[in-house]
């Protein structure tokens, strides 16, 4: 019992009570490991910043959002895809080579013209619903104030009535079944569509879930669309783990998880030594 009160530190942080909202990556870095949370959303300490691969997702990201919302016709890919990548490009503290800027730009070439025929295909006769629309809800299973806040990057609605939220992930060649099913992955949409139908007063029974990959090195098949279970016992699991992160929080209680340090910008850092 030492060892481990030794583990947990009571944080004083006035913030702590007053942070009104938690969006899902803190959720998934608190999971990781709370003191890396501590460091990051408390003390404001600079961690992942991003990278060459970040700054491709969110210009991608970027081109699907504007295309969906009908401000960007197809023609208009590249050029709009170019502006915000170079964009993304200048805020790196590590700026990528060249070849490497070049070779990402034809790669983009491949996806963004087949994410629209892909919407088609699995979904025919779709409309759009909303485009990274925005989520700040209560977290009602909680007894005190904190909102869950996120975008959702599309929300298509077919002709049977339902609803279909779709997250986009790039990737190099996709993922394999591990990812596809790995449940703090998955638990991003399962909440997603747990906040989506309380905000809107849907049936879940009506929400689907998927990902949508889009993969910058395949030989085909660009864009990968799958499914993601969300059925009511994962919403259970998954609004479990956000209501004990969310009480963790705002007891003021974090804990070092000294198996995730290994890819821990703050590992043996001033901030955090083993």
């Amino acid at each position: 019992m030492t060892n481990i009160l030794q583990r947990v530190i009571l944080l004083k942080h006035g913030e702590l009570m007053t942070k009104q909202h938690i969006s899902y990556s803190e959720l998934k870095i608190f999971t990781e490991c709370p003191y890396k949370w501590k460091l990051q959303y408390l003390d404001k300490l600079k961690g992942f910043t991003g990278n060459v691969y970040t700054a491709f997702g969110s210009a991608i990201h970027a081109v699907c959002e504007q295309s969906a919302l009908g401000k960007l016709e197809p023609e208009d890919y590249a050029e709009y895809f170019d502006i915000a990548f170079l964009d993304e490009l200048r805020q790196l503290d590590e700026k990528p080579k060249n070849k490497m800027i070049v070779d990402m730009r034809e790669q983009s070439r491949e996806i963004f013209h087949k994410v629209f025929p892909a919407l088609q295909e699995l979904f025919p006769n779709y409309e759009v619903y909303s485009s990274e629309e925005a989520i700040y809800e209560p977290i009602r299973e909680l007894k005190f104030t904190r909102y869950l806040k996120g975008f959702v990057d599309l929300v298509v609605k077919t002709p049977d009535g339902k609803y279909h939220i779709i997250d986009w992930k790039s990737c190099s060649w996709g993922w394999d079944m591990k990812r596809k099913s790995e449940p703090m992955t998955t638990y991003q949409l399962t909440l997603y569509k747990k906040f989506f139908c309380e905000k809107h007063d849907v049936d879940p029974k009506m929400v689907e879930t998927y990902f949508g990959l889009l993969k910058r090195t395949a030989k085909k098949d660009n864009v990968e669309i799958f499914r993601v279970t969300s059925g009511p016992k994962k919403m259970t699991n998954a609004t479990k783990v956000l209501t004990d992160a969310c009480n963790l929080i705002n007891k003021g209680v974090t804990i070092k998880n000294r198996s995730s340090c290994t890819k821990c910008p703050f590992n043996n850092t001033e901030h955090c030594t083993r």
